[in-house]
């Protein structure tokens, strides 16, 4: 497929680079020296700053929007509306009513869009999942789970601390992973309970975000995100009646990623133990891209859709709503 890119920074640098044998023809970003230093790394490529013009073009199948919040939706909706397949970058918008209407768009063009949920496609997320569905742990309990970095100088003033272009904080930038992975293995919530605020950093959206959620089965998801954590944390963890599934790390600055599957044994005591490591580089851009393309060609709907990200938008926003001084 041939690929537009709108945004150049950091996250639309990574998914350039994880397009494997499919080709960049388009690169766009409101600063122009972004826009060219990408093109430049990709042969046959053309920068400009007209990101509407990169979701018109003919010679442009798919578009990958990786903005700042403010314009993820925007983007979207118009590259859909041209018919053009979508990759959008979580969390899709900065609330639901900015995202509902890429839904109508998406069932009236026929364009398969996918939201930008790469967590899914970290290998020992793979890994776990296929155990989870094999029975592995038995039928699940609860969800523990913790993500989280401690800021930078000067990070109250980038962009993610402003809830105009952001949408909201922690909770809505790592913590919808959270959700969303807690949705992947136990469906639906049917009730939300949680509180954010801001703790340490001087600005008007949270620096942590706390959640309780509950399925109608009575299974939990207790979840933290935080830019309080000093050293970068990532751990998940799935409790069955007959094991766990751990995962801690992301690689990088996050650690090695691994997967301990904790297996309990008819005696109880110490389970049974078995660890993968994944350790080298983040492989889960190109596994998402590679699987999207994949659905695309098989006429198949993708893991991480517009309703899985209306769904965690959702909690978000009823989070938002329990603490109302923050995010406005």
């Amino acid at each position: 497929m041939r690929v537009a890119i709108v945004g150049c920074g950091l996250i639309g640098g990574k998914r350039a680079r994880a397009l494997g044998s499919h080709r960049l023809v388009v690169a766009a970003d409101v600063d122009p020296e972004r826009a060219r230093k990408l093109a430049a790394q990709n042969p046959g490529c053309e920068a400009t700053t007209d990101w509407a013009s990169a979701t018109t073009r003919n010679d442009v199948d798919l578009v990958i929007v990786a903005t700042t919040n403010d314009s993820l939706a925007p983007v979207a909706l118009s590259a859909i509306q041209n018919g053009k397949h979508v990759l959008v970058e979580k969390p899709a918008a900065r609330n639901v009513a900015e995202l509902l209407p890429l839904h109508t768009a998406s069932r009236n063009s026929g364009a398969f869009v996918k939201v930008g949920f790469n967590h899914r496609f970290h290998p020992a997320f793979r890994q776990a999942r296929m155990l989870f569905d094999q029975g592995g742990v038995g039928p699940l309990m609860y969800i523990r789970a913790r993500y989280g970095h401690g800021g930078r100088l000067g990070y109250e003033q980038e962009w993610r601390a402003n809830p105009v272009i952001a949408g909201g904080g922690e909770m809505l930038d790592q913590g919808i992973h959270l959700i969303d992975l807690a949705r992947w293995f136990a469906g639906d919530f049917a009730e939300v309970h949680g509180s954010v605020g801001t703790f340490f950093w001087s600005m008007p959206v949270e620096d942590n975000g706390f959640a309780m959620l509950k399925t109608a089965q009575g299974q939990l998801a207790w979840l933290h995100a935080s830019c309080t954590e000093w050293k970068n944390l990532f751990s998940f963890e799935i409790f069955g009646r007959d094991g766990k599934l751990q995962i801690d790390g992301l690689g990088g600055s996050y650690g090695t990623e691994r997967l301990s599957f904790y297996k309990m044994l008819p005696q109880m005591g110490p389970p049974e133990t078995t660890i993968w490591e994944y350790p080298g580089e983040d492989a889960s851009w190109a596994a998402e891209f590679s699987h999207f393309a994949d659905c695309i060609s098989q006429k198949q709907p993708p893991s991480g859709t517009l309703d899985d990200a209306v769904a965690a938008l959702n909690i978000v926003e009823q989070l938002y709503r329990q603490s109302p001084r923050v995010n406005q």
